[in-house]
């Protein structure tokens, strides 16, 4: 069977994207790759068709490793769906059920076999590929999520390095490294970590034109959060990002007395409270999970609508991957998030206070930078994005910055007055202070603390009475992402230094020009949507009811067979049918996500649906 024949009638697709028929014929041949390709854009079927390709020739079962316990609970449950046997060998099995599962594998009676990496390398897992290899019937490794094998990645797990003993034991079996994030020096990385030098590299664009970004100066961040969900986003799915675990419990619990179906996410919970709440988010609608970024990683729920981020991510790789999980289904989307001065200072202390090499610290800082230089842009947001990635683009017309382009006001003044306070206040008094005292310096406020330490008669005081606090505080947040300032921590403080950058600043050689602070400028922004419109918003109103009494129905089979709604059909699916209304199997026959076996498991009950007749629902 051809690649174009399983992609149509296992999975119900009538053609690929993108690169994926590349990638798949290059990997059924045998050859080695190493995939990048955004969140949403079709990754895990470059390995599952080449998997049941392989299979189908006599090449034995693929072994997916994934470090995500609920991606492999969806990913097998989506190919039983289709027809394909499929199964898991992780934490949530027991004994008895281990043991048959491996059994099974061993017999050859499983297509694709996912576990983590701390299970593949273990000596029994390892003695069980052994067997299957001295038959010939192992066929592929794909390994998920590669950038976790990358120290310069965003989330570095150093299990992943163990994953080289794939090709230093099994070097004729075919290897995959996906991945939806690496810039270029994470890119080498898994390269070299995993050995992948002759594997064809497949780098598809970064670019989610359905993702509206959208960044703002953060003043009061969860009455910010609650207007931006209340106002574009009610009743819809998301998630909310925090950087602590104790604020996630604060903002779902403000989100839950808003009336918004909200749940906390966090390492700290419970096990049983953690799973139960992801299996509300990833089955229910319209519920917002607010997480640190323990949350996320391998989420298929393709119907969210947006993710926030109250507190800064530590670099691009971390914000793009995060990001990317709304809007899966092509649907029109939003990335918004926060941020303030105090966020750069954080990030910038946690850097600089870890015990990490220096030349790590430098490649910190660089990506760090690259986020700062994103957030303070005046310049398209998609266009700094994808260029950090390596591609070049245009203005997206679909961002903040390009629907309502920003004032931009010349900070060098300001800079300046800033940098020589912080010098003064160290030559005077032989210590260092931190942001908000300095600023108070600048613009002349008889706090207490000016006072008590005589720093009224430092020669800067009051020069910038003229600038507001917030318009000092963008001035400060790009003075310490170029590198003007440095952020030391000082027995729980955060002091301000001088660098070796300061100086040309000092001497108004390096210009400073700034957004204008989004407290000034009115709210122009358009609520109409420029993205793709939500699958069903062009039906008309008959098509609608069939619509929703389809996606009725989907919910009802989605709880007896205990999986996510999507996982047996998208809403894509769902609209396509009511809006061909099918009166028979051979009109259901070729709509997108409709493969063969669906068709013979559902065909009659959504013909049911179509004709308004009752329907019995199976968890067979």
């Amino acid at each position: 069977m051809s690649i174009e024949s399983i992609l149509q009638e296992v999975f119900g697709y009538p053609s690929f994207r993108g690169p994926q028929h590349d990638i798949i014929r290059h990997v059924v041949a045998g050859g080695d790759a190493l995939v990048l390709m955004p969140t949403g854009g079709g990754k895990s079927l470059c390995y599952q068709i080449p998997a049941i390709a392989r299979q189908r020739a006599g090449q034995g079962i693929t072994v997916v490793v994934s470090p995500l316990i609920a991606l492999m609970h969806d990913q097998v449950g989506a190919l039983h769906e289709a027809g394909v046997s499929a199964a898991f060998l992780n934490s949530t099995l027991n004994s008895e059920e281990a043991y048959q599962t491996e059994q099974r594998l061993l017999r050859g009676e499983i297509t694709l076999l996912y576990a983590a990496p701390e299970r593949v390398t273990t000596a029994r897992f390892l003695a069980q590929l052994d067997a299957l290899h001295e038959r010939g019937q192992l066929s592929l490794f794909a390994i998920d999520e590669a950038h976790c094998v990358s120290q310069w990645g965003h989330d570095f797990r150093p299990e992943y390095r163990a994953l080289t003993v794939l090709h230093e034991r099994y070097a004729g079996v075919p290897r995959m490294a996906l991945t939806a994030t690496a810039d270029a020096l994470t890119r080498a990385d898994i390269v070299e970590r995993l050995q992948l030098e002759a594997a064809g590299q497949f780098v598809s664009s970064f670019d989610r034109p359905n993702i509206r970004y959208t960044i703002v100066e953060k003043k009061d961040a969860s009455t910010q959060l609650l207007r931006f969900i209340e106002r574009e986003h009610a009743g819809e799915a998301g998630v909310v990002y925090c950087q602590s675990r104790k604020r996630v419990e604060e903002i779902a619990d403000m989100l839950a007395q808003a009336g918004i179906h909200a749940l906390p996410y966090h390492a700290g919970l419970d096990f049983k409270v953690r799973q139960a709440n992801q299996n509300e988010f990833l089955r229910g609608e319209g519920v917002v999970m607010v997480a640190t970024i323990a949350f996320g990683m391998g989420i298929d729920k393709p119907d969210v609508r947006f993710v926030a981020h109250l507190d800064m991510p530590k670099n691009i790789e971390g914000y793009y991957q995060e990001t990317g999980r709304a809007g899966r289904d092509g649907m029109a989307a939003d990335a918004w998030m926060c941020y303030g001065l105090q966020d750069v200072v954080n990030q910038r202390r946690m850097i600089d206070e870890s015990p990490a090499e220096e030349d790590f610290k430098q490649v910190m800082r660089g990506k760090l930078d690259a986020l700062l230089g994103l957030a303070e842009a005046t310049d398209c947001r998609r266009v700094r994005l994808l260029r950090y990635f390596g591609e070049e683009s245009t203005d997206c017309h679909n961002c903040d910055n390009c629907l309502q382009p920003p004032d931009v006001w010349d900070a060098t003044d300001a800079a300046r007055k800033l940098l020589s306070t912080v010098y003064r206040l160290h030559q005077t008094s032989g210590v260092s202070f931190g942001a908000g005292h300095t600023m108070d310096i600048v613009r002349g406020k008889l706090t207490d603390k000016v006072t008590q330490r005589g720093h009224q008669s430092v020669s800067t005081f009051g020069l910038g009475a003229d600038y507001t606090e917030a318009q000092l505080r963008a001035v400060m947040r790009q003075l310490i992402a170029i590198g003007a300032l440095h952020v030391h921590n000082n027995e729980g403080f955060s002091t301000l230094h001088l660098t070796a950058d300061s100086r040309p600043v000092l001497r108004g050689e390096v210009p400073v020009r700034l957004r204008q602070s989004s407290s000034q400028r009115p709210d122009k922004r358009s609520r109409n949507r420029t993205a793709l419109a939500p699958a069903a918003a062009s039906l008309g109103q008959d098509a609608m009811v069939r619509f929703i009494n389809l996606k009725s129905w989907r919910a009802e089979v989605a709880k007896a067979h205990n999986l996510p709604a999507y996982v047996i059909f998208h809403d894509a699916t769902l609209a396509a049918i009511a809006e061909r209304s099918p009166q028979s199997l051979a009109d259901l026959q070729h709509i997108s996500g409709l493969g063969t076996r669906k068709l013979e498991a559902y065909g009659e009950a959504v013909l049911a649906v179509i004709m308004g007749e009752s329907h019995t629902v199976s968890a067979e």
